[in-house]
């Protein structure tokens, strides 16, 4: 176990990313008192108006790293697709959380089954794929269905081809279709709904959770979460320890997102890792005291994690695309909060903002 390196006030944390994520960080950074950095290629970038300072480079420039590397006291990332050798060079001069073993772990979707699977967690059955031949043995093996990732670079449904009742003859020229990349077949799981799990550790090995959220998508982004989900305690506890298990297996500081399904008889199968603030724990935002975007400074900063309990129950929804325009609408809800990232163009598929509407416990 690590000892607690607490950040003082006045302090500065790098940021690599500078999307909406990277926005309410630095947002929350600033609420307890710290400088950030950001470093992100994009000029008009969502976190350029909310952080101190925006080092405008790609993330695996090297002078931008160690500029970013000597301005700050921690470095942290608001996405999984960091370069590994980026955040490692970083780590040589300053903390780097979550650590650089956590990128390793969530890039690759084959090296991250393999991970969980160590872990004792129980996945979606898979089989690397590296030719169409290899696909159809996958294929083979799981009935003639299952669904072919990318295993790197895919998120929001990117990257991804799905097979019912496949054959040999289907899989002819979709490795080439697919770019040529190592790939991976996941088969499918009968679930009855999807949930997540934001948790947080701190540097010191404290561990709290957040209520577990149902998540639905749509096109393969998310589209809303729920607290409360409509699981049982025993679900719910479970899915807490199971993160629990990814944070001690990386020795992670910070906060992190776990995806599952939810079987009919309340198992769990997980889905994936965000090795970072996520999606579905915006609503955190709005219905606890400590979001998620604080917790992750506090656990960085080395400071004590907050009180994770719910004052609400909450419905958290993403606005995609032109649906930001109905913001003036929403804004007439008494019990909604809105939250938009400072994007100035609204493109299909794009992530705009997102808004929770709020009902009291009961």
């Amino acid at each position: 176990m690590r000892r607690r390196m607490t950040l003082p006030a006045g302090a500065t944390i790098g940021i690599i990313g500078g999307g909406q994520l990277g926005r309410m960080l630095a947002m929350a950074a600033a609420r307890l008192g710290y400088r950030t950095i950001v470093l992100e290629p994009q000029a008009d970038c969502p976190a350029a108006a909310t952080c101190n300072r925006h080092i405008e480079a790609a993330y695996d420039d090297a002078a931008a790293l160690e500029e970013l590397a000597r301005a700050c006291d921690v470095v942290t990332y608001e996405f999984e697709n960091v370069p590994v050798e980026a955040a490692r060079s970083l780590e040589n001069a300053v903390p780097v959380f979550p650590p650089p073993a956590a990128l390793d772990a969530a890039q690759d979707r084959l090296a991250e089954k393999d991970f969980l699977t160590a872990a004792g967690l129980a996945t979606a059955p898979y089989r690397a794929v590296d030719s169409d031949g290899e696909l159809a043995a996958a294929l083979e093996a799981f009935c003639g269905n299952g669904v072919l990732k990318t295993r790197r670079l895919g998120y929001d449904g990117k990257g991804q081809r799905v097979f019912r009742n496949a054959g040999a003859a289907d899989t002819e020229g979709v490795f080439a279709d697919m770019g040529g990349v190592p790939l991976i077949l996941e088969g499918f799981v009968a679930f009855e709904r999807e949930i997540s799990v934001i948790a947080a550790r701190g540097q010191d090995g404290a561990i709290l959770a957040y209520d577990p959220a149902e998540n639905t998508h749509r096109e393969g982004i998310l589209r809303s979460s729920t607290v409360p989900a409509g699981i049982g305690p025993a679900t719910a506890n479970a899915a807490r320890e199971a993160a629990s298990a990814v944070l001690h297996a990386l020795d992670y500081v910070g906060v992190i997102g776990v995806e599952f399904f939810v079987l009919g008889d309340g198992a769990l199968i997980v889905n994936e890792i965000a090795p970072r603030v996520h999606n579905s724990g915006h609503w955190t935002e709005a219905a606890c005291h400590v979001p998620q975007f604080e917790q992750h400074i506090r656990a960085i900063a080395g400071l004590p994690l907050g009180a994770t309990a719910r004052h609400s129950h909450c419905v958290m929804e993403n606005l995609i695309g032109d649906e930001a325009l109905a913001a003036p609408r929403l804004l007439e809800e008494p019990n909604l909060v809105l939250h938009l990232y400072g994007k100035a163009e609204a493109r299909p598929g794009r992530k705009m903002g997102h808004f929770t509407r709020l009902k009291p416990k009961d």
